[in-house]
């Protein structure tokens, strides 16, 4: 017998527990109603936690099997459904789900124009490409920013950043996106305003006051910054905790890195096909000592095995087509990034005296995985390239293609050998190149071209569209923090304003939204709806406190904490808020502790939501970060109990204890 249960799959296992656990609740619920809530609330954490089916899909079942209870209502002992019919769907009108759509579009909006690109480039210019002092830099500055918006706005607008910071520094963009997404809502304990149940907090404790005994004096109320040590203290942890315990619990790998690492795989490939091995871009600066001074591109191109794909003279960058010909000269303190072997990028420095970076710094952007690379082309017959060479075409100057080899049959021609820019182009001839993405784009819709090459990263930015949507982001941060006009409507119209201003036309709005993360929330509120209107909640509640009987003060505070921190797992932060605080007031007064610290520490603990991906943050990044609900159960468990132990010594060091 024994054999046979270790056999079963673990699912199986687990299933059968489970099952045995929601039986044994039935029979010691106060109400039938109370029994199946609590079973599907089992059902959901079974299907979480063991992953049966993707979170999204788990999420929309159960909101299905809700629905359903209406019509089941008299064969399983109910007088109505677990959630009225036409709550089901209140979800996808939530304030929570609608911002974070808008939320989507409006960061797909600034990146698009170029702008998080700029905001990638500095913080790596500050923090450099490794992940010790990246996480720091990207997560401090989200923490920051949620202690003034709403948390999941500023983990939207910061995940392009962090994809161009992976595809730069080669960092999989899974060992980023949670440290940054956890940090996110660690910032949003920083003030009184970074979070939905700290913003409700204040008028939860003056509804107290009203119910209080006349002879109890009236519960004070919270300023803006009195919660900052505390949160300061949870931001600082939880960047410490990724710091040093990061590679034992983050991934390693993301399916959001699928395309980047496409083109990465395809850059390999041309090497090792076309005997480019070795070849990479460096970045170097010319002295004014250097015998480069006064000479031309294509002086320096005839004479050394180098290619040049972007240079800056010191009236801006020059990339790509209409960017880089050769006819340019070459002045003192122009910078260029070069394509070359190591042995050959080696000499050429020494002989020309010039000064080279470690990495990428000047041209990181432009030349970055994100933005150029090597790419194969095909000469078709028809060409109006035929008999022509580089040379004769300006192909670099015209196309903004710097050309590396000609594959003709079984021969290779590349620009180490020599000779490349010379050949005349024949039908068939397989050129590699470096180019930029746009141009590439471009080439695609030219008959002169085949592009072989498709799998790289399409993307047309408008930096002409800079001052617009800085303009849309700044007035739709306005709306927020100075204005009571609700966080979506506030986003919104910041989103509207994206599309209506040529921004992003409405399909990439579409594109933009993570439709996965879109349904999950809106499929789990129904199930805290059916939590909270039940009475489940306050019956879990009831029995965890009536279960303590004569403890001290700090345990009492602890399992309040530890309450907050589970009801949010499975309801909404604010519906976990509104249960909690009486119920926290009265146990204060109970026991001779102080009602308002006990009351923020129900809301501070509801920002304690890193345990499985119900949290929108943590719903946000799971898809482009490629998690597992496994994921979040390793890197949250102790993110979960860090911030327990750090909150409730911060809050009983920040605030006294008043009888």
């Amino acid at each position: 017998m024994t054999d046979a249960i270790r056999a079963l799959p673990r699912e199986h296992l687990a299933a059968a527990l489970f099952t045995l656990f929601a039986i044994y609740l039935a029979g010691i619920v106060p109400s039938v109603e109370i029994a199946w809530v609590s079973a599907v609330l089992l059902l959901t954490v079974f299907l979480f936690a063991f992953e049966v089916v993707s979170v999204d899909v788990a999420a929309i079942s159960v909101m299905v099997l809700l629905g359903l209870s209406s019509l089941a209502a008299p064969w399983i002992g109910l007088e109505q459904g677990l959630v009225a019919p036409e709550r089901l769907f209140d979800g996808f009108a939530s304030n929570a789900v609608i911002s974070i759509i808008a939320v989507m579009i409006v960061g797909a909006g600034l990146d698009r124009t170029g702008i998080m690109s700029w905001v990638a480039g500095l913080i790596m210019r500050l923090g450099g490409a490794t992940e010790t002092r990246i996480i720091p830099l990207v997560s401090g500055t989200v923490g920051v920013i949620s202690s003034f918006m709403q948390n999941v706005g500023a983990a939207a607008l910061f995940i392009p950043v962090v994809g161009r910071i992976a595809a730069r520094t080669r960092l999989p963009i899974s060992r980023l996106l949670m440290p940054m997404g956890f940090c996110a809502i660690l910032g949003g304990t920083i003030t009184m305003v970074g979070s939905s149940p700290l913003i409700l907090l204040n008028d939860l404790i003056l509804q107290a006051n009203d119910a209080l005994p006349a002879d109890s004096a009236p519960l004070r109320t919270f300023a803006l910054f009195d919660v900052a040590p505390i949160g300061i203290a949870l931001l600082i942890t939880g960047i410490l905790y990724f710091v040093i315990a990061g590679r034992l619990v983050l991934p390693r790998g993301g399916s959001g890195e699928t395309e980047l690492h496409e083109a990465a795989t395809t850059r390999a490939y041309l090497a090792e096909t076309y005997q480019l091995d070795g070849c990479a871009v460096h970045e170097l600066r010319v002295p004014a000592d250097s015998p480069l001074v006064d000479t031309s591109v294509d002086d320096m191109e005839r004479t050394w095995t180098v290619r040049v794909v972007a240079l800056d003279k010191g009236d801006g960058l020059r990339v790509g087509a209409d960017g880089v010909n050769r006819a340019l000269g070459i002045a003192a303190d122009t910078r260029l990034a070069l394509i070359g072997t190591a042995p050959a990028m080696d000499a050429f420095v020494a002989a020309n005296r010039l000064e080279r970076s470690a990495e990428l710094d000047h041209f990181a952007e432009v030349v970055s995985e994100s933005r150029a690379g090597i790419a194969e082309l095909v000469v078709p017959p028809g060409s109006a390239l035929i008999g022509k060479s580089a040379r004769d075409l300006w192909l670099r100057k015209t196309y903004g293609l710097s050309l590396l080899a000609i594959h003709r049959g079984g021969s290779i021609i590349n620009y180490t050998t020599g000779g490349v820019r010379n050949t005349p182009f024949a039908a068939g001839d397989a050129l590699v190149v470096h180019t930029t993405w746009a141009d590439l784009a471009r080439l695609e819709r030219d008959r002169n071209f085949v592009v072989v090459t498709t799998e790289y990263p399409h993307e047309a930015l408008r930096p002409h569209k800079v001052p617009v949507a800085l303009a849309l982001f700044v007035l739709t941060l306005g709306l927020i923090l100075f204005t009571d006009l609700r966080l979506s409507v506030a986003l919104l119209t910041g989103a509207v304003g994206m599309v209506l201003t040529g921004v992003l036309s409405i399909e990439e709005a579409y594109e933009a939204v993570s439709w996965k993360t879109v349904f999950l929330l809106a499929s789990l509120i129904p199930l805290g709806l059916a939590v909270e209107q039940s009475g489940t909640a306050a019956w879990i509640a009831d029995q965890a406190l009536g279960a303590l009987g004569t403890v001290p003060v700090w345990v009492v505070q602890a399992v309040l904490a530890i309450l907050a921190t589970a009801f949010t797992l499975v309801m909404s932060n604010v519906g976990a808020t509104v249960l909690l605080v009486p119920l926290a007031v009265n146990m204060a007064l109970g026991v001779g502790a102080d009602p308002a610290l006990f009351a923020l520490t129900v809301a501070i603990a509801t920002s304690n939501s890193f345990l499985i991906p119900t949290h929108q943050v943590n719903a946000l990044v799971m898809g482009p970060g490629g998690y597992r609900v496994a994921d979040f159960l390793r890197a949250g468990g102790i993110m979960t109990v860090l911030f327990l132990v750090v909150s409730l010594t911060m809050l009983n060091l920040v605030f006294t204890h008043h009888p």
